[in-house]
């Protein structure tokens, strides 16, 4: 998973429209990620097809998106991922600095 894509789903843990998961990215990463919108919206799109979230519109017919069990099951699988990568890099950056 890119890690577009990763904070793209991790900011879907509570629903969200395009504009405020391009806020809540750039929140995250502390500006160091500005998304533009034909990365987030194609990267939706995606993840829809995917079955890893879902559209919907609210009250004010914004779209909005959410995760679905399959995204969260996808989240978690990446975090693990995530966490491998840095214990290794706690374990064996010591010998690159």
């Amino acid at each position: 998973m890119t890690e577009t894509a990763y904070y793209i789903l991790l900011s879907l843990t509570e629903p969200r429209h395009g504009y405020g998961i391009i806020k809540h990215v750039e929140q995250l990463t502390k500006g160091r990620i500005s998304l533009g919108s034909g990365t987030v919206y194609g990267t939706l799109t995606k993840m829809q097809r995917d079955g890893l979230i879902v559209k919907y519109a609210d009250e004010q017919r914004k779209k909005v998106y959410e995760i679905t069990e399959d995204g969260k099951t996808i989240i978690r699988i990446e975090m693990g991922r995530l966490k491998e990568l840095y214990d290794n890099a706690l374990h064996y950056g010591e010998e690159f600095l």
